[in-house]
């Protein structure tokens, strides 16, 4: 039994010990009302993380990712109080959120106090949806930090020290966990044979996650675990006293199981961001796939969506993979609904989606056909290819009404400006219909490779690349693409050139006349002034092909300017040994 001294100083550690961050107080003031430009995180059950939002004129409102990257999420991170930032976090991950998008095309040094010192359009002015929120995931753990309002104390080292000893001596514990699993043999009555430990818990510990059901009356549980996992069972047992756990790929599925059933969510969460690291690593798209409907079964929203993203950008590798006619359509779905698909152009998408259908026969409903083709964005296939769509497409005459509509969609925004769509009730500028994808057909992409070899061409079926011989100056990395200002008809004959570069010493960005924060860096910049026809805006990006195997990470651009990380500083979106990588730049003009 616990005697009142052992309850006393439970209880005054888990007071003090806040599930791995800074716990966070105000010393002097109760129910403090936000000020014009504060800053919070919400949609995370985490202090650390969550969607951006900032108060203006007595309203919380999100911000945009335009222009978003590690500069603003420091501002953010250090205005709340954290150490800074780790990573950026884009799209619903955090929810969907309403009201209204306060701040659009940021631009932070990454040197001030708060995010509203930065650079932005204006309040309010902005062309994205709430699909476009950013969010960040900030750094925790230093030990004191003292500002005007808030104060936060991190003791988690010393107390994870001290309640580690109360679990690994056990005195005074009062709950019972039974661990057990199969060993797969049958005893001589038929029954499956056992094996298992016990573990001695304190109620008081596990009470902060009410699965276990350490509740008054009852005194212990029993748990079923596989065999393999079992031998990580007290560790996880271990870490909810301390907060503390060593996990390498072996123990970390078994971790985010054992996490997942009890509600220990930090944990989920941490275990599966290392998942990340193995994705590359399946070129048949087996584990990826699995996995995805594993974060599915869990609940994990962070490990559905890396798993999604990994899927969405390598998603020509996947469809010639040996795990393409597996999929669910759950996951097609979830593929289709994603902008940064990147595909050759929408016309290929439409194929692979087609011939997916095709093989998968009737096992297929009509319903979810008709979903399916519904998901492509019909305005973004070239006009030439909407008219002989009807004889090319293998579902047209099987879905007939379901294509004509979407194709008088499309030829309507094809030789129509949104101006003049708008005066149609059916029409919404917010609908994804009318937002490219990352198309890397000519004439919208090219790509330098960063040992200067261009013959690069990557593993892709249907990869049709921009081979133009680009012209070197000096010692940087140089190509030239000429594009229509929109992939739109009426467009057709106005052209843009572009430069591609890709810096990797100072010397390279001085020559040019800029001034590079960090290398390598890519810049794609316009050769005229014709950037600004009508209501167009460029949301261009840059891919990193690992090894000419999968793209690793996406990148937007700042104005010209895409910063690249580096594996030795900060994590590529995925492991790319070595940062063998190539540059591709893609082009993506929209409608605003």
């Amino acid at each position: 039994m616990l005697t009142q001294r052992n309850l006393c100083t439970l209880w005054l550690l888990l007071l003090l010990h806040v599930s791995g961050h800074a716990m966070r107080f105000n010393l002097f003031q109760k129910n403090i009302e936000p000020q014009e430009g504060d800053v919070r995180l919400s949609g995370s059950d985490s202090d650390s993380e969550g969607r951006v939002e900032v108060y203006h004129e007595g309203r919380w409102g999100t911000v945009c990712d335009d222009g978003w990257d590690l500069a603003e999420a420091q501002v953010v991170c250090r205005q709340l109080q954290f150490p800074g930032a780790k990573s950026v976090v884009i799209g619903t991950v955090y929810g969907q959120a309403s009201g209204p998008i306060w701040l659009d095309d940021i631009a932070c040094k990454g040197t001030e106090n708060r995010l509203t010192a930065c650079a932005f359009k204006s309040w309010g002015l902005t062309d994205c949806t709430h699909k476009e929120d950013v969010g960040v995931i900030c750094e925790t753990g230093t030990n004191v930090t003292m500002s005007d309002s808030a104060h936060s104390l991190d003791h988690s080292i010393s107390l994870s020290k001290v309640l580690g000893q109360i679990f690994d001596s056990g005195n005074g514990c009062d709950f019972l966990i039974s661990v057990q699993s199969a060993t797969g043999n049958r005893q001589e009555n038929g029954t499956l044979e056992m094996v298992g430990t016990t573990i001695c818990t304190h109620k008081l510990i596990l009470s902060q996650f009410p699965l276990f059901k350490a509740t008054e009356g009852i005194n212990s549980i029993t748990v079923d675990v596989s065999q393999s996992c079992q031998p990580h069972f007290t560790s996880f047992i271990r870490y909810i006293y301390t907060r503390k756990l060593d996990v390498t790929f072996y123990s970390a599925q078994c971790l985010h199981w054992m996490a997942s059933q009890f509600g220990v969510k930090q944990l989920m969460e941490d275990t599966g961001r290392l998942f990340s690291k193995i994705l590359p690593e399946d070129a048949l798209f087996h584990t990826q796939v699995s996995l995805y409907q594993y974060a599915k079964e869990t609940g994990d929203l962070v490990l559905q969506e890396n798993c999604v993203q990994y899927l969405a950008w390598n998603y020509q590798n996947l469809t010639g993979s040996p795990a393409w006619s597996d999929i669910s359509v759950e996951l097609l779905e979830a593929l289709l609904t994603r902008s940064d698909l990147v595909v050759p152009d929408e016309y290929v998408l439409l194929q692979s989606v087609e011939d997916w259908i095709t093989e998968k026969g009737s096992s297929i409903g009509l319903e979810s056909q008709v979903h399916l083709v519904n998901l492509i964005r019909f305005p973004m296939i070239p006009a030439e290819v909407l008219y002989q769509l009807e004889f090319n497409s293998s579902l047209y005459n099987n879905l007939t009404h379901v294509y004509r509509e979407n194709m008088l969609k499309a030829f309507q925004f094809n030789v129509l400006l949104f101006s003049d769509l708008s005066t149609n009730p059916k029409f919404s500028r917010e609908d994804d219909d009318y937002q490219p994808r990352i198309y890397t057909a000519e004439p919208w992409s090219t790509v330098i490779d960063s040992e200067r070899k261009t013959s690069f061409q990557p593993n892709y079926n249907h990869y049709n690349y921009n081979q133009r011989n680009g012209h070197n100056s000096g010692n940087d990395l140089t190509k030239y693409l000429d594009t229509p200002v929109h992939n739109s008809m009426i467009f057709k004959n106005n052209k843009i050139r572009w430069a591609a570069n890709v810096f990797t010493n100072r010397g390279e960005c001085s020559n040019r006349g800029l001034r590079c924060e960090s290398l390598p860096v890519a810049r794609l910049a316009p050769q005229n002034q014709r950037t600004q026809q009508g209501s167009v805006l460029y949301r261009n990006q840059v891919l990193l092909m690992c090894q000419g195997k999968f793209i690793c990470h996406v990148q937007g651009f700042k104005d010209t300017m895409a910063y690249i990380p580096v594996n030795s500083t900060q994590d590529l979106t995925y492991p790319c040994p070595d940062d063998k990588y190539s540059y591709h730049f893609v082009l993506r003009p929209e409608y605003v």
